[in-house]
């Protein structure tokens, strides 16, 4: 009885999953968190560390950590991150703490990265899943950067050719959501659909840190 107890809760009460959520830059990562926390489902979404500057609107602790290059280097020093990268003149990082905290909660763990980072968590975590983010088409994303305003041309084109060479990685990806123009709770849908599905695999992934 107690056997047959064990198998049941484990089939009810599904491992946690680690997922990840890449794309290029300004394919609308940021936006997707954004609806995900306002829906307050059992997640823990995970705030990446950075060097550059917030963004008009952005809070340190909800949308990164903002943090002085010196600061982040003795991060990197002392291995307290997961992973890192240098990006468009900037650091970016996941602190290594604060996912295994989130993975003992029993929550799902979500994590914003770039194509880079997401190659590196699945190095470390081989059950992560990798969902890829793209726009429609090249033309819509580009109207996406440039409403930014925070673009000069010549990192428009380094964005670009980035975005290039990410996309030409997408099959280290399990999943692809396209985040079309208008249509950002459907892109949502998809990620949600994607984890309830993982959440029913016969043979659940368990996400562990190596």
């Amino acid at each position: 009885m107690d056997n047959k107890e064990c198998i049941f809760d484990g089939l009810l009460h599904p491992e946690p999953l680690v997922v990840v959520i890449s794309g290029p830059s300004g394919v609308g990562k940021d936006a997707v968190l954004q609806v995900l926390r306002q829906k307050h489902l059992p997640f823990h979404i995970v705030v990446t560390a950075t060097t550059r500057p917030p963004r008009p609107g952005e809070q340190d602790g909800v949308d990164y950590f903002f943090t002085s290059r010196a600061s982040f280097e003795t991060m990197i020093a002392n291995d307290e991150l997961i992973e890192h990268a240098w990006v468009y003149q900037d650091y970016k990082g996941i602190p290594k703490q604060q996912v295994r905290q989130a993975i003992a909660s029993g929550k799902d763990v979500i994590l914003r990265l770039d194509v880079q980072g997401a190659a590196r968590v699945r190095a470390i975590c081989p059950e992560a899943v990798l969902i890829f983010l793209m726009p429609e088409d090249e033309d819509e994303w580009m109207l996406r950067l440039k409403g930014r305003a925070s673009e000069t041309e010549a990192s428009l084109r380094l964005r670009m050719e980035t975005a290039r060479q990410e996309v030409a990685r997408i099959g280290e990806f399990d999943y692809i959501v396209v985040n079309s123009h208008g249509k950002l709770e459907q892109a949502v849908e998809d990620i949600l659909n994607i984890i309830d599905v993982e959440h029913h695999r016969a043979t659940p992934r368990k996400a562990t840190l190596l």
